[in-house]
């Protein structure tokens, strides 16, 4: 039986690249929605789907009664502003809901919907993207390799020459500068929101500045993984001639000179544009873990990725299409709300990943 898959922002980057993946399926109907008729309805003609003209923030209810959805994929963010509103609408409809959310809080507390999901029916998942759902599947697959497992150190190198959206450019800047809390040396300690800066060599990248981001695994995986001793997480941008003056701009925001670098977000966006031509289309990801064996020997566990020809954006999309996949053909019976941890393993992602320019090795 065909199942229908409503795309919120199914245009933009994310959500077009999940209406192309999410349309070769043949028991899959995508409708694409937005607030633009015409860019909705260009992609859906191309693609041979549905499109609607959608505002999350006006007459929501009645648009989504109207389209009848099975699956609502949200990906217009930033989430780190936002309500349940999308994610109600849907429970009250009988809909299943599934976000690509970033925002720490959004993604933590998606419990707090749970008890009414549950008693209509309902699966919401939040934050089906690289965090916390790549990421916890990566510590799921090798922490029984070790006997304990005390340190997690991971990142993202981001590529110049990839399209960067206003949504995504706002939720970074939203905590630039800002203290955020993350488990260093067993205990929750404040940390800087693109501060520690520091360099990593990525395999097949070089040398990439790095700085703190604040994710939902930082409040999930202490919980999930009470072992962990450390939990860090990194990202950072492909040219310091860009990353180092957003260091400087974080300090403004620190000492307080600055409320925060969010509204500037339109502004260094179309500056950082010229730049594209000193960079390139390749990203990098990591995750060290370490700890020990099960003879009490220090154990060291890298998982590396490399993204080529601008492949790496659609990583963050992999996990809502599977699990929206799983959830059409009946293959996850769980209801209520939860984050995007346990649902999906690795193996499942990285198969999804094999016809992308993207490879992975594991180094200990």
């Amino acid at each position: 039986m065909t199942k229908r898959i409503l795309i919120i922002g199914g245009y933009g980057n994310f959500g077009s690249f999940i209406a192309h993946r999410l349309s070769q399926e043949p028991d899959i109907k995508v409708i694409i929605a937005g607030r633009s008729e015409e860019k909705a309805k260009m992609l859906a003609e191309s693609l041979e789907a549905e499109w609607a003209v959608l505002d999350i923030e006006s007459n929501f209810d009645e648009s989504l009664k109207a389209i009848k959805p099975d699956i609502v994929i949200h990906t217009s963010g930033p989430f780190q502003e936002r309500g349940y509103d999308v994610a109600e609408a849907c429970i009250r409809h009988k809909f299943h809901y599934i976000d690509l959310a970033d925002g720490r809080e959004f993604v933590a507390n998606i419990f707090k919907l749970n008890a009414v999901a549950k008693e209509a029916g309902i699966l919401v998942i939040s934050g089906a993207s690289s965090v916390p759902a790549l990421t916890s599947a990566i510590i799921d697959k090798y922490k029984s390799e070790f006997k304990i497992l005390d340190t997690a150190h991971y990142g993202i190198a981001t590529a110049q020459k990839t399209n960067r959206g206003l949504a995504t450019t706002k939720a970074v800047l939203s905590y630039a500068g800002k203290p955020f809390k993350t488990m260093i040396n067993g205990r929750m300690q404040t940390v800087y929101g693109w501060q520690s800066l520091h360099w990593r060599k990525f395999k097949g990248l070089g040398w990439r500045t790095l700085g703190n981001c604040d994710v939902p695994d930082l409040e999930l995986f202490p919980q999930r993984y009470p072992e962990l001793k450390t939990i860090r997480f990194y990202a950072g941008l492909e040219l310091p001639v860009i990353h180092l003056p957003l260091w400087l701009m974080t300090w403004l925001v620190r000492v307080g000179l600055i409320s925060n670098l969010k509204n500037a977000a339109p502004f260094l966006l179309k500056l950082s544009r010229p730049f594209d031509l000193f960079g390139t289309d390749t990203s990098g990801f990591y995750m060290e873990m370490s700890g020990t064996d099960a003879a009490n020997k220090p154990k060291r566990i890298t998982f590396n990725l490399i993204a080529r020809s601008g492949d790496g954006p659609y990583i963050p999309c992999m996990p809502a299409i599977l699990t929206a996949l799983m959830i059409a053909r009946n293959q996850i019976h769980e209801r209520g709300a939860f984050p995007c941890i346990g649902f999906l393993t690795l193996d499942a992602l990285l198969d999804s990943l094999k016809p992308l320019d993207i490879e992975w090795k594991i180094t200990s």
